[in-house]
């Protein structure tokens, strides 16, 4: 059975919703899949025997990129993870009528990508509220990568 670990950091609850819903869709496909929130682990403990670590993260700040509370430790050490080389995916919310939208998210991806981590899928990206079917989607899109 394929194994996803799924990490998010969430401020309003929209971004938890998510992965509850990615974890669900990926367990429907046959994945063990495990949801983490940001504040209860560390980069370091992503690196784990998982097919896919999956990262999530909310956006705030109009002038500059503000990733969720909660998941920037992770995001600052996320060299530290042993990612490099493994598979990945990342998630967020966000407001579109920000400058940024879900810059957390492409700021999360570009440096899994720099660090030779295997991003799978283009990001999901979520304005607003969580829409199940978009995210049913993309988390069965990424089941089929791995």
């Amino acid at each position: 059975m394929p194994s996803a670990l799924v990490v998010y950091g969430s401020t309003t609850g929209n971004t938890e919703t998510t992965a509850e819903f990615i974890a669900k869709t990926l367990a429907s496909k046959g994945f063990d899949a495990e949801v983490v929130n940001a504040a209860n682990t560390s980069a370091e403990a992503l690196g784990g025997d998982y097919d896919i670590v999956l990262l999530g993260a909310s956006t705030w700040g109009d002038e500059d990129i503000e990733l969720q509370d909660d998941f920037v430790p992770i995001y600052e050490s996320l060299e530290k993870s042993g990612l490099g080389g493994r598979k990945t995916a990342v998630f967020g919310c966000g407001d579109s009528s920000y400058t940024h939208f879900c810059g957390a998210v492409d700021a999360i991806e570009e440096k899994l990508r720099n660090m030779g981590s295997k991003v799978v899928v283009d990001s999901l990206k979520i304005d607003g509220d969580p829409d199940r079917g978009e995210i049913t989607a993309w988390a069965e899109e990424v089941a089929g990568r791995v």
